[in-house]
């Protein structure tokens, strides 16, 4: 992934957790932006839009609520690619629920410990910056993967994962909402499927900072030097069906098709939902959860 200085925008009407957020994070390499409540924040970011790529929104604000300046944030065509981490004292399920199914994938309940904010701040500009890169590498296929009918790729690692996601993609309509999906598809059949990283160790992992290490020591064993992974492409009439297989033992996929309230504090685990919510029409898992198919109906 290449390497840059994310940039944040912290939200909040409460001087105090500016300056506390602020501190948390200022041994980060991070740059860090501060507005007073959702008016202000929401000029600064219609008036540079690609300036941002993290935002830690409060959602209880005067003049414009977090829940408001989300919504604009979601219709903006540049913003809506922004990861949107709320921080509240609104604690419930159904708080934490509605605001991820906003589109704040992040969550964080105040009072919140030093440590989760960094952990989830860095798993979000982890994505955020991820997202621009293979975004930014779509335009270099689009023509030609635009005749594609049909066609098979074989796989191992994370970086072919997302090189093959990019190429996909641009077989698709709207590129830059199929990648987002695909991508987690794919590095899910690599990581938990393939090489059994299960959820409490990605977890740690990603506290740690060492997913990536992880990942590549993995690969190198005996155990699984050998495993790849399938994605199969096809265009029909009415629809294309993208499935991707690994040669893991499958999982118990039911409860992450959806944006799950309980998990809203997590460093990971929203991308079989950002899958089958946001990149394609559906979403369909087969067997014992180490094929899954996404369809995409088509004009």
């Amino acid at each position: 992934m290449t390497t840059t200085q994310a940039h944040l925008l912290i939200v909040d009407d409460e001087e105090f957790n500016l300056e506390i957020i602020s501190e948390y994070l200022s041994e980060s390499d991070y740059k860090i932006s501060t507005a007073e409540d959702g008016q202000i924040a929401w000029e600064m970011l219609e008036q540079s839009p690609d300036t941002f790529d993290v935002i830690l929104l409060d959602r209880m604000m005067p003049n414009m609520t977090g829940m408001e300046v989300l919504e604009k944030i979601k219709q903006h065509p540049v913003l809506k690619y922004c990861s949107v981490i709320f921080q509240t004292a609104k604690a419930s399920l159904a708080d934490i629920e509605e605001g991820m199914n906003a589109g704040a994938y992040y969550y964080l309940t105040k009072p919140f410990e030093e440590e989760v904010l960094l952990s989830i701040v860095k798993t979000a500009i982890n994505d955020r910056l991820r997202l621009k890169e293979i975004q930014a590498n779509l335009d270099l296929s689009k023509h030609t993967m635009g005749l594609l009918k049909s066609a098979t790729f074989q796989f191992k690692t994370l970086e072919e994962a997302r090189s093959i996601a990019s190429l996909v993609s641009n077989a698709c309509p709207e590129p830059s909402k199929i990648v987002m999906g695909l991508t987690e598809l794919m590095i899910n059949a690599v990581e938990h499927g393939n090489l059994g990283i299960s959820y409490n160790e990605k977890s740690e992992l990603n506290n740690n900072g060492t997913w990536v290490e992880e990942i590549n020591n993995r690969l190198q064993s005996n155990e699984h030097s050998n495993k790849t992974a399938l994605l199969n492409y096809q265009q029909l009439t009415d629809r294309i069906e993208i499935s991707v297989i690994d040669q893991g033992e499958g999982f118990d996929w039911k409860s992450y098709m959806e944006f799950d309230p309980a998990r809203g504090m997590d460093n990971h685990g929203r991308g079989i939902a950002v899958a089958n919510k946001l990149s394609f029409s559906s979403l369909k898992y087969k067997g014992k959860g180490n094929e899954v198919t996404a369809y995409l109906n088509i004009d």
